[in-house]
């Protein structure tokens, strides 16, 4: 079958179309003003707030009011940190208002962590070090902390546990295999080798103890 040339043109063009389309549109900062840099407003606003996870358009401007101040180098907002800062939330992917201030906490701790890493690798003196990897370490820290509270917010406040070394002393009883434990629930993948091996070594023992009986009795 041949195509023609029309044809496939048309198509590039309207998966391009398509492409620009789904992008999130960028930020345009002035003195008094945030503005969404897209042809259709409405629209603009629409994937702007999907991407953030903004409920409504005042919800929408305050992210973005909030996410402009934290990209604040000096005392002007920075257009590259504000990009990134909307990217960074757009593949965190917020569901509802709590993953969206989270979501926006987290990328702003992210960016003064950088920024006091830069810092600590440009001090020239003690103090300024000591000062810089303090501010350094308490950030680092709070990150992972905001990643597990997102995690554990979508997992409807459940922490899981996986287990992957097992200690059992006789008489006890074990789950074989990978263990995953929830807040109300274990879940056990056994292995069919290690369970048979531990069946064996059960019957092995069963038996071992009725010979010390007979043994026992006829004694």
């Amino acid at each position: 079958m041949t195509t023609s040339p029309n044809a496939t043109i048309t198509a590039a063009v309207t998966a391009n179309d398509r492409t620009a389309i789904a992008a999130t549109p960028k930020i345009k900062l002035s003195r008094r003003k945030i503005s969404i840099d897209h042809p259709d407003q409405e629209a603009g606003e629409r994937l702007l707030a999907d991407a953030l996870g903004a409920v409504d358009r005042d919800a929408l401007q305050g992210i973005l009011k909030q996410l402009v101040r934290a990209s604040t180098i000096g005392q002007n907002p920075d257009k590259a940190n504000l990009a990134f800062m909307i990217s960074m939330m757009k593949s965190i992917g917020p569901k509802d208002s709590i993953e969206a201030m989270l979501a926006a906490q987290m990328v702003s701790v992210h960016v003064t962590a950088m920024r006091c890493a830069y810092r600590l690798a440009c001090a020239d003196d003690i103090p300024r070090q000591d000062s810089a990897a303090r501010a350094l370490g308490r950030l680092m820290r709070v990150f992972p902390a905001q990643v597990e509270a997102l995690s554990r917010y979508r997992n409807n406040g459940e922490r899981a546990i996986t287990v992957q070394n097992l200690s059992v002393q006789d008489g006890g009883k074990a789950i074989v295999g990978n263990v995953t434990q929830h807040a109300r629930v274990i879940v056990g993948e056994p292995d069919p080798a290690d369970a048979a091996m531990l069946s064996t070594r059960d019957a092995s023992k069963r038996e071992h103890e009725q010979t010390e009986v007979q043994q026992g009795a006829a004694a």
